[in-house]
């Protein structure tokens, strides 16, 4: 098997924390079963800073951005762009970091099973029939 990428996941955070984090692990999850490495730094720094706190909340959007000029791909993931997420496409355009979105559908697949579709999908601001 070939090497994969370091692919940065770029998914929201605020708002369902708890459900955005789920996703954003299962996104990390997909990642690793394509052969990639995963970096997710919305799961790394809000385990030391405080994202309610707006001094922190820019400290880890700009270490993130950091991670990010080492990656060699951006991983848009979900039905909805967040600001922080909008920063990092900014900021992978800038720095030529090849862009790929990632659906939602793709991604939930790899929740685990408590998540509920349904729940995640709202969550994530998916709606439609068959959810």
């Amino acid at each position: 098997m070939a090497e994969g990428k370091i692919v940065y996941i770029a998914s929201p955070y605020a708002g369902d924390v708890e459900g955005n984090v789920a996703f954003a692990k299962a996104a990390c999850r997909l990642a690793m079963e394509q052969g990639n490495t995963p970096v997710a730094a919305h799961l790394l720094y809000p385990q030391m800073l405080d994202d309610a706190v707006p001094e922190q909340r820019e400290l880890g959007i700009r270490m993130g951005l950091k991670l990010l000029e080492a990656c060699g791909e951006l991983w848009l993931c979900g039905s909805r762009v967040s600001g922080g997420m909008q920063e990092e496409l900014k900021a992978a355009w800038r720095h030529r970091i090849p862009v790929r979105r990632i659906p939602w559908e793709m991604v939930a697949g790899f929740l685990p099973p408590e998540q509920g579709m349904a729940g995640m999908a709202q969550a994530m601001g998916c709606t439609g029939a068959g959810l």
